[in-house]
């Protein structure tokens, strides 16, 4: 899983930040010991120095503890999200549908109109940047738009996060209400994004974007 690469990594680097101090501070000890040893008494070493420079390395001694520790939240929040995610397998949940999470180039959605539309799809990225439009006709009820990541400048995006605005008019050019809000059974979980996404039928719900959850009723499951 992509978390546990990246917490690898992070450990790695701090664990040998920490063991490099240690070797440098205890070779500083000796150096600084030896020259108190050996100094000439009639000048003697200027201590103000030394004392400079055990507060630089206790300094950084203490940064590398704070980032130990941060990383440690990081770790623990995210292991929480993942184990909340995990609960709500054979849940029914309502989410908010105009987030997803397009994996491996590609992105759904679900949507629904209340009588058949010409609509316009704008595909927005994290920064809120249209990255790709589409125009189409829909029919009456539920639907779902899927992207194959290609914005409408030819170029292919990253996976990521992703949302949709939809406008839609009916046959007289009246705008009608997009209902992008979902409800389903969550069949299963994907860590491999930015945040953990549920399965919800055919449609990816990101976890931010639940708005309920319940336990199915007797028809339900």
């Amino acid at each position: 899983m992509a978390v546990s690469g990246i917490s690898g990594t992070s450990s790695s680097a701090l664990s040998g930040s920490r063991q490099t101090i240690a070797e440098n501070f205890d070779t500083f000890l000796q150096l600084l010991t030896t020259q108190l040893r050996n100094q000439n008494p009639l000048d003697p070493l200027d201590t103000n120095q030394f004392t400079q420079q055990l507060v630089q390395f206790t300094s950084v001694e203490q940064q590398l503890k704070t980032n130990q520790f941060l990383e440690a939240m990081m770790l623990t929040g995210q292991n929480s999200s993942n184990g909340q995610a995990v609960s709500y397998v054979g849940k029914i949940v309502t989410a908010s549908g105009n987030k997803s999470e397009m994996v491996n180039g590609k992105a759904t959605w679900n949507f629904a109109v209340a009588e058949p539309s010409q609509i316009t799809v704008n595909v927005r990225d994290m920064s809120g940047n249209v990255v790709f439009t589409k125009q189409g006709a829909v029919g009456e009820g539920e639907n779902i738009f899927v992207w194959d990541g290609v914005g409408s400048d030819g170029t292919r995006k990253p996976d990521g996060s992703y949302s949709i605005t939809i406008e839609a008019r009916n046959g007289n050019g009246k705008l009608i209400t997009v209902a992008t809000e979902m409800t389903g059974e969550v069949t299963g979980v994907d860590f491999t994004g930015t945040e953990p996404v549920l399965i919800v039928g055919t449609a990816r719900v990101n976890l931010s974007s639940v708005l309920s959850v319940r336990a199915p009723t007797a028809g339900e499951s």
